[in-house]
């Protein structure tokens, strides 16, 4: 039997249950030492991106200056659950205190919306370079990438703070067994013993999702429509830099859209769909962008190529 904690005189919930994706040790073993691998290597491989265009002339490019952005949000949006989650599997039972449950969907919510912010910005940074490459360096200077990589963590702070202070306005008496993975909302404002607003999580979060979505794809229709008067090897290279981020945006978007632009209802694919978006997501990034990133796969050679010449001398 699980059993439930309180807080002394309130009745209030002080610790949820989380059932996982198993409750079979060996199955847990198995996927233990598999998200264990796909987060060191997110984990590692987006730092080790921050640190390789930060340490070379790349930082001066606008587009390298929002992907190690994107590496550094992708490093911690990955760890916000994916670290608990894997020591979780460890434990026979999993459970998480109310205040860190709260500090869960903080940083998921924080880091989300700062990348669905970002990658609107990278958006409008290649819509400048292929439309208006004559003005790019005038209207992308550093002073604006600042303000553009500021505004998305001001922005993603504001949205969360909407959000903590709609769950701790919310009675929990109990239950306290959460079927997921993590404290998410959705299966959070099951357990509120108020008739909570089903739309909240929708018109909060999903139409979030949803807007920069369609946001960002009629950018690109018009970055389309726009290279029908260039060359062909212009077309090709942006093409080449449109298809990379139009993969991460469907990537990282769909799964949102679907998780969150509906009621707080959980279904049983919600748990691997988190899996998705929380821990395969920012490893795929890494992928996209590093192996059809021209410059980054320059710059890995010769950082190879220096490293292996120092440890022959």
């Amino acid at each position: 039997m699980h059993t439930m904690k309180y807080m002394e005189n309130k009745n209030n919930v002080i610790e949820f249950i989380l059932l996982g994706l198993t409750e079979n040790p060996q199955k847990q073993k198995i996927i233990f030492i598999g998200f264990s691998v796909i987060y060191i290597v997110s984990v590692v491989g987006n730092v080790l991106i921050v640190v390789k265009i930060t340490a070379s002339p790349l930082l001066e490019s606008p587009m390298h200056y929002f992907l190690a952005y994107l590496s550094f949000i992708d490093a911690c949006y990955s760890s916000v659950n994916t670290s608990k989650l894997i020591v979780d599997l460890l434990h026979e039972k999993k459970t998480i205190l109310f205040n860190g449950c709260m500090t869960q969907i903080f940083g998921e919510y924080f880091f989300g919306d700062a990348e669905v912010i970002l990658l609107t910005v990278m958006t409008y940074d290649h819509y400048i370079a292929i439309c208006k490459p004559l003005h790019y360096t005038s209207i992308m200077t550093r002073r604006v990438c600042h303000l553009f990589s500021g505004v998305s963590w001001v922005a993603g702070f504001l949205h969360v703070f909407i959000q903590i202070i709609f769950i701790f306005r919310l009675p929990f008496y109990g239950p306290n067994i959460i079927d997921h993975l993590m404290c998410d909302l959705n299966p959070l404002l099951n357990l509120a013993c108020i008739n909570t607003p089903g739309l909240f999580v929708a018109v909060n979060s999903g139409f979030l999702c949803l807007l920069n979505f369609l946001l960002l794809i009629g950018s690109y229709v018009v970055i389309l429509h726009s290279l029908r008067s260039q060359s062909l090897e212009a077309r090709q290279k942006a093409l080449s830099i449109c298809v990379s981020h139009t993969t991460v945006v469907v990537l990282f978007f769909v799964p949102c859209i679907f998780v969150y632009l509906r009621p707080a209802t959980t279904l049983p694919i919600d748990k691997a769909v988190s899996v998705f978006y929380i821990m395969i997501t920012p490893m795929l990034n890494l992928l996209i962008y590093t192996l059809r990133n021209t410059q980054m796969k320059n710059t890995i050679r010769k950082l190879y190529s220096r490293k292996a010449i120092s440890d022959e001398s």
